[in-house]
């Protein structure tokens, strides 16, 4: 049934139209159980950008009956300030606010009059909503992790797909109010639209994905996530609480480092390297690197002072073809499965993202039998190379 439901969102039937059908099917299904529907129907081959259309649904749906379900679970994590979990309720907070204050007003500033000074408010309210791509970031990057560790990987999938559209249709808002044009009509719909799809969004974390989150994270799981937090920063919040986990411990924790601090050495064919002189001469590059070991699975990346994009060390163990949105995965897969096949040995990808020109390459990495032992991937801003003039052949 529920593939059904899809089919005629598919063929162009709105959710209220399919609201009613939704519900009756999941009456007293719990919003985990309704996740394993959306695993089941990934498992079978339906692609995940089918399965997210199901999530607005989940929203109309859901509203009320979920809140009731999870109301204890979220007085919980309201009481634990710099828990990574309460982070993100508090960012929810700071985005309403957002969506309700500033680009409300701004909003309906445009709609009585679109002049120049009211459309460049209206940037402004965009710019600062941008700001929920380090609350997607962090979510995607170092919660997403772990719940697939334990096995749970459609809602993450679909998750993703739908903070992908969002981030695509505020810079594609954006777009459109900085080469305005007067089509007021379709600018002032489309952030309509956008602002309720950001307000479900708040809804499925809230109620769906952190309960889910707290109940199958370990407490040293959150200590890692809470650490790592701070390399992707935070959305629309100046600080955060110092978390006091319940238990931690710090003997074993404080082991761990020392055995991973104990110098060694590390010898190669064309010379030898003391483990931190390898890890320093790495970190110093002037790009990222990232590997992928022949399993697909991410090994290592560097740790330079000015990374292109973000890294955190939940990455480390996870499936490539997790690290990326679902949107842009079948393109990972080709150039892996190339590069296994032996049909090519690099690709090259180049973005602007504002002031950086980011080249990114894929390079197979081969023995010297030729067979695969994985992927580099080396990012780098190519823009201070390209101003470059003339010759220079004397020291500063």
């Amino acid at each position: 049934v529920l593939k059904e439901l899809i089919l005629e969102l598919h063929n162009g039937k709105s959710v209220e139209e399919v609201k009613a059908r939704f519900a009756e099917l999941i009456q007293g299904v719990t919003a985990s159980e309704i996740s394993e529907m959306e695993a089941a129907l990934i498992a079978e081959g339906m692609p995940v950008e089918e399965v997210q259309r199901l999530c607005d649904v989940h929203a109309a749906v859901f509203k009320g009956s979920i809140e009731e379900i999870h109301s204890a679970d979220i007085q919980e994590i309201e009481k634990t300030p710099g828990h990574p979990l309460n982070t993100f309720m508090l960012e929810n907070r700071e985005i309403e606010k957002l969506l309700d204050g500033q680009l409300k007003e701004s909003l309906e500033a445009f709609k009585n009059n679109d002049d120049k000074e009211n459309v460049e408010k209206l940037i402004n309210s965009f710019n600062l909503l941008w700001e929920i791509d380090k609350h997607y970031s962090r979510k995607e990057n170092l919660v997403f992790p772990y719940l697939e560790k334990y096995g749970i990987t459609a809602p993450p999938k679909v998750m993703w797909g739908v903070d992908d559209e969002i981030r695509a249709e505020i810079k594609g808002i954006r777009l459109e109010l900085e080469k305005y044009k007067g089509n007021k009509e379709e600018i002032v719909n489309r952030t309509e639209n956008l602002i309720t799809k950001v307000k479900d969004m708040i809804f499925k974390e809230e109620n769906i994905l952190l309960p889910m989150c707290k109940d199958t994270l370990t407490e040293d799981e959150w200590i890692t996530v809470a650490e790592e937090s701070g390399e992707i920063g935070y959305c629309l919040i100046e600080s955060v609480a110092q978390w006091k986990p319940k238990r931690v411990n710090l003997e074993k924790k404080e082991a761990g480092k020392a055995a991973e601090g104990t110098p060694g050495y590390i010898k190669l064919e064309t010379g030898v390297f003391k483990l931190e002189e390898l890890e320093a001469m790495l970190n110093t590059l002037p790009f990222d690197i990232t590997f992928v070991d022949k399993d697909d699975v991410v090994k290592y990346f560097s740790q330079g002072k000015e990374r292109i994009f973000a890294r955190t060390k939940a990455v480390i163990g996870r499936k490539v073809q997790n690290c990326h949105p679902p949107a842009s995965v079948h393109i990972v897969q080709k150039i892996v499965e190339d590069f296994k096949s032996g049909a090519k040995d690099h690709e090259d990808f180049w973005i602007k993202m504002g002031d950086v020109y980011a080249l990114i390459r894929y390079f197979a990495v081969r023995d010297a039998e030729g067979n695969y032992l994985g992927t580099v991937e080396v990012t780098q801003n190519i823009k201070p190379i390209q101003e470059i003039q003339g010759e220079k052949r004397l020291l500063s």
